[in-house]
């Protein structure tokens, strides 16, 4: 990312949250376009292959109750990503109770995708790489990383999140960085630079 490049993760929100909350279609887009990602890979970490489904519930639940937030852009993605991970934690829950039932092959339906297939491969072959790297940390690390890095979060912002103070938050994020550093083997002066 360029210097002068908006960051999605950092950017302010809250016009297009008081937008949205008004009913305006295209602020919702661009909120959902802003959060899904970060959101997603989030949710990977805690609920694996079924991240979407719980993405998906998560964004029904924001649907649902976006007329009672009262905050900015900042307080919106926090908000949003609280629910998706009560929503993840509830998931994990109801699937400890019950296994899951496969679904035959065969009861799937083939539809073709017009994006470039060779692209979309190489990003998920990195983001899996990157997703399989974190979830090797310690639980509380991986989450105060994927917060903070890939949500873009603040430590306060994810602090809430997990229920801890800002503080632990953001010794969780830096030793989850600094073991992903040394397993990539760079030494601590190149990442000075």
């Amino acid at each position: 990312m360029t210097e002068n490049e908006p960051n999605p993760a950092t950017d302010d929100l809250s016009s297009a949250v008081q937008a949205a909350r008004g009913g305006d279609e295209a602020a919702f887009r661009a909120l959902y376009r802003a959060i899904q990602p970060g959101l997603l890979r989030y949710l990977q970490l805690l609920v694996g292959a079924d991240a979407e489904d719980v993405a998906s519930e998560t964004w029904l639940q924001v649907v649902r109750d976006l007329s009672s937030f009262k905050g900015d852009g900042l307080g919106f993605r926090r908000w949003a990503v609280t629910i998706g991970r009560h929503r993840a934690l509830d998931h994990v829950r109801h699937h400890q109770r019950r296994p899951a039932i496969a679904m035959p092959v065969e009861a799937m339906v083939e539809m073709p995708d017009r994006s470039d297939t060779a692209s979309a491969a190489m990003e998920v072959i990195s983001t899996d790489a990157a997703l399989a790297m974190i979830a090797t940390l310690p639980r509380d690390q991986a989450e105060a990383v994927l917060l903070r890095v890939v949500v873009g979060l603040d430590a306060e912002s994810a602090a809430v999140v997990l229920g801890k103070r800002s503080g632990a938050v953001r010794t969780a994020a830096y030793r989850g960085l600094r073991r992903l550093n040394d397993a990539l083997g760079h030494s601590r002066d190149d990442t000075a630079e």
